[in-house]
């Protein structure tokens, strides 16, 4: 019978049919599954073999490459540019190798698998990194290596070119900026999930690179802006502060010699100088921001013996040069302050001045040493000249005079460019070492340092404290109290850090300093203090946002005056001590959001600071 060509079909057969085929692509999708994760595990076990042997061969070259460190530090040390380009390249070799075997596909496969592909991507981060800094870092630094001669930034009397420096500054600019991005990029790891094998090296390589980054942002800094300061592009004047420790300000001492420092093209030269008093009262005294008015009086803008009064450097820099000017009609370009202690530390380099120039005729008989070395400077300029010369005048023309001779020797080339730089670069780290300079731009860039001398701004680490005193004797009796500083670290309030800042002081002068030193030193008793004793206004800042919220002296509870600054928190107490007592103030500070660790500065002071600066303690929190 014809069904227009369709053929029906038996559905008995049709049934079993349909069993049996079901059944037989059952046993083929089990067979190809079996063959499926053999061949998995056999590629996985390959692929683990595979890693292994790239992962040693990582770890082989970026050691290799960390090992050229030391040898790549000493060859720049000694001015040795040929094989600091070589080891450079030596370098990029291995970091090449170390980069290619970490991007290995399977390398890169297996790092998307859960708990062994975070260490392998970690791995692959470091020798990115590593292969970064050596790429855009290292090698551009080595091609103008000729050029960067940071010699050149010594002022000498005969000057210098430093138009390779300036050229080369852009290219150091960008090092800087590539290695500061490869130093976030480890930063940003997490550690959480990675083996120790992994975190150690990568917690050692991100400090070690986050060395580099402030070195070369330094580096960067001071060739954009050195060039143009040091006069390349025409003479540029400083007013040049010499402060004297032996009468506390919070910057240091009060300003004892004055002098114009002049830099053209490098070549420095000692013009006009004076003293404090010779700059004498401001009437009317000259505005200062309100809030420091508050904390340390109008004489702030009235006095230039008291402009440093403020700890903020910034301030005082501006205010001392609009004095000047208003004394001289001369129109500097900034201010820098420097220490009897820095002085011993050019003369360190310099070695020893002879103290002969005509100016000094009038005290050559005053006993005092014919030759200043780096060893008796300090003790000749804030002691024994006030034991040996009795008239002011004469112990300012002896101050200036001795300036005068170091800058003198410093001119003519004496002092050897390394120790000289070392000498300086200490210094600023002691913060004795200040520079403000009145161009906006060039002091947008020196805020960034601690040599900036500021209490804000991007110099200032988030938990940081502040102590510093400012002489009340009005006498130069602070060149025999020694301090300690030290931050206690109290237990958390209410989620907020709390740090105690303990100072202490000692009078060192002598049982009989009343009648034994002379007046000028001890004061006489002109300003209510008698002879011998000290007084000294003890001031504390905290971090910003914080409270000071006590004050104690010899443990227990004293009055104090609490202000605010910059919205740091301010503390001051005023304490006296005779000969041979010492005396404990302590502030507390509460309510401290930053949760970092804490850091303090301190006014440097005869003392070396690391004498002053004590490790800080954790209080026990039950």
């Amino acid at each position: 019978m014809n069904d227009g060509g369709l053929q029906q079909t038996n559905p008995a057969f049709g049934e079993a049919d349909t069993r049996k085929c079901r059944r037989r692509a059952r046993r083929r999708l089990l067979l190809r599954t079996g063959i499926a994760l053999v061949a998995l595990v056999l590629v996985l076990g390959g692929s683990t073999a595979w890693i292994s042997l790239k992962a040693t061969s990582v770890k082989a070259n970026l050691e290799a490459a960390s090992n050229l460190v030391p040898q790549l530090k000493q060859e720049i040390a000694v001015s040795d540019s040929d094989s600091a380009a070589d080891t450079v390249a030596q370098l990029r070799d291995y970091t090449s190798k170390a980069r290619s075997d970490a991007e290995d596909p399977i390398w890169t496969v297996a790092s998307g698998l859960p708990w062994l592909g975070p260490n392998l991507a970690a791995v692959s981060e470091v020798a990115r990194t590593a292969d970064d800094v050596a790429v855009l870092g290292l090698t551009p630094l080595v091609n103008v290596y000729e050029s960067l001669n940071w010699d050149a930034l010594m002022p000498s009397g005969a000057g210098s070119n430093l138009e390779p420096i300036r050229a080369a500054a852009p290219t150091v600019a960008s090092s800087s900026y590539a290695v500061q991005v490869s130093s976030e990029r480890l930063q940003g790891i997490d550690t959480s999930q990675l083996l120790p094998q992994v975190t150690t090296p990568l917690v050692k390589a991100s400090a070690e690179l986050n060395q580099v980054v402030g070195a070369l942002s330094s580096a960067a800094d001071a060739a954009s802006i050195a060039p143009a300061m040091l006069g390349a592009d025409g003479q540029r004047s400083f007013l040049l502060i010499i402060q004297n420790n032996a009468e506390a300000r919070a910057s240091g001492g009060i300003p004892g010699a004055l002098a114009i420092l002049s830099l053209d093209h490098g070549k420095l030269s000692l013009g006009a100088q004076g003293s404090a008093a010779d700059v004498g009262i401001m009437n009317p005294s000259l505005p200062v921001d309100p809030e420091q008015q508050q904390i340390f009086s109008t004489r702030l803008g009235k006095y230039i013996q008291d402009v440093n009064l403020t700890p903020d450097f910034p301030t005082a820099a501006a205010t001392a040069r609009e004095m000047w000017e208003k004394k001289t009609g001369q129109r500097v370009d900034g201010v820098i302050s420097i220490d009897p202690v820095v002085l011993s530390y050019v003369l360190q380099s310099t070695g020893p001045i002879s103290v002969d120039g005509p100016e000094l005729a009038a005290v050559k008989s005053s006993g005092l040493p014919a030759q200043l070395t780096g060893a008796n400077v300090v003790a000749t300029l804030l002691s024994d000249v006030y034991a040996k010369i009795q008239q002011p005048k004469l112990q300012d023309a002896y101050f200036a005079g001795v300036a005068k001779e170091i800058f003198a020797a410093l001119s003519s080339g004496k002092g050897e460019a390394k120790g000289l730089i070392s000498g300086i670069t200490r210094g600023a780290q002691e913060g004795r070492v200040l520079v403000w300079s009145a161009d906006k731009s060039e002091q947008s860039i020196i805020s960034k340092y601690a040599l900036s001398g500021s209490v804000s701004g991007p110099s200032i680490s988030p938990a940081q404290f502040g102590v510093y005193f400012n002489d009340g004797t009005g006498a130069k009796m602070d060149y025999y109290v020694k301090h300690t500083v030290q931050l206690i670290k109290q237990c958390q309030k209410d989620g907020y850090e709390q740090t105690t800042v303990r100072i202490e002081s000692t009078n060192t002068a002598p049982s009989d300093a009343a009648t034994s030193l002379p007046r000028y030193v001890t004061g006489g008793g002109a300003f209510g203090v008698p002879p011998g004793t000290v007084q000294t206004n003890v001031v504390s800042y905290g971090p910003a946002q914080a409270n000071v919220e006590s004050a104690t002296v010899q443990g227990q509870k004293a009055p104090f005056a609490p202000y605010l600054h910059a919205n740091r928190p301010v503390g001051v107490v005023a304490q006296q001590l005779a000969p041979g007592e010492s005396k404990t103030v302590e502030f507390t500070f509460g309510k401290i959001v930053q949760h970092t660790e804490p850091n303090v500065v301190v006014t440097p002071t005869v003392q070396p600071v690391k004498d002053v600066v004590l490790p800080t303690e954790n209080a026990s929190c039950g």
